[in-house]
């Protein structure tokens, strides 16, 4: 009796190679039955990687927002505060000196001229005499004619007059014509007659201040010899 295995024999087809890899091919590719494994045997069920990336595809994932910057906590904590950057503070220097300015009391040269001269330059040039010396100074402050020969006709200006009766009697005035101390200034002076210069005074100062026009009139009269040991 022949062997049925045998491939030789006539009539019988013998098994490809396919047939043979069978098996082996379906053991690789079958499921075990311990646990789950996926493989990489397309099934029905499975979508196509391609459909679920296509754009036409209603699944297709959506781009995601960009979510808003976050201010840092620092920023954060000065915008809270109300702290300002340099920068901010650098742009404000102008601003706060020009309202510094504004905000700045005025000078007592910015004052009325007849409010000016009473209220600080009379007080202050008799100190300043009486520093040097001179006891009995008596001073006034009128509005009259220029006691000077020659000037008889001239209007009446105001002006500042001094006198004591130290070796005689020793008198000087001192004329406002424009009533402003910034304008134009007289100066004379006399013992026991009456005076016939009119000298110019503080021609040369651009700008006159209570300091200055004290320190002036003091300087005129040490140069007369009016004061001190003089």
């Amino acid at each position: 009796m022949a062997d049925p295995t045998n491939h030789n024999q006539a009539g019988e087809v013998a098994p490809s190679t396919v047939d043979k890899q069978a098996p082996s091919v379906a053991e690789e590719h079958a499921p075990s039955t311990d646990s789950p494994e996926a493989t990489d045997i397309p099934t029905a069920n499975a979508p196509d990687p391609k459909a679920a990336n296509s754009e036409d595809s209603p699944k297709a994932a959506k781009p995601t927002a960009v979510p808003p910057k976050r201010e840092k906590p620092a920023a954060a904590a000065k915008a809270a505060t109300g702290e300002k950057s340099a920068a901010d503070a650098t742009a404000e220097k102008p601003a706060a000196a020009k309202a510094a300015k504004k905000e700045k009391a005025p000078s007592v040269e910015d004052k009325p001229f007849v409010e000016f001269i009473e209220q600080d330059y009379l007080p202050a040039l008799q100190k300043a005499i009486a520093q040097k010396g001179v006891q009995d100074l008596q001073v006034s402050f009128a509005k009259q004619k220029l006691p000077i020969t020659g000037f008889e006709s001239a209007e009446e200006c105001w002006q500042i007059i001094g006198s004591w009766s130290e070796i005689g009697k020793r008198q000087f005035n001192l004329y406002f014509p424009d009533e402003d101390i910034q304008g134009k200034k007289g100066f004379s002076c006399n013992e026991g007659k009456k005076p016939s210069t009119l000298e110019s005074f503080l021609i040369d100062e651009r700008k006159i201040t209570l300091d200055l026009l004290v320190f002036g009139l003091v300087q005129r009269l040490d140069g007369q010899k009016w004061l001190g040991r003089n």
